[in-house]
């Protein structure tokens, strides 16, 4: 997936990659997409979460080989 933003969120507990990733986000035009990667397993449930809460769409969510998940939000 193409995204324009990248946020390495690897090695950090909650609520440490929503907050980077809310920083990014607010840097970022809308309709733009950041891409996450977080290490810590509660981000799943956290950026579904985050998206809800905030009308950014969480476009994709996967977990990578390394034990990482990546996320795609995009800018409402």
């Amino acid at each position: 997936m193409n995204f324009d933003k990248e946020v390495d969120a690897r090695g950090l507990n909650c609520p440490l990659p929503i907050l980077r990733a809310k920083k990014g986000l607010a840097e970022m035009k809308a309709g733009e997409v950041l891409r996450v990667v977080a290490t810590d397993p509660g981000s799943v449930k956290d950026f579904a979460a985050f998206a809800k809460q905030t009308g950014n769409q969480l476009l994709a969510q996967n977990e990578l080989p390394d034990k990482a998940y990546e996320f795609f939000l995009q800018r409402k």
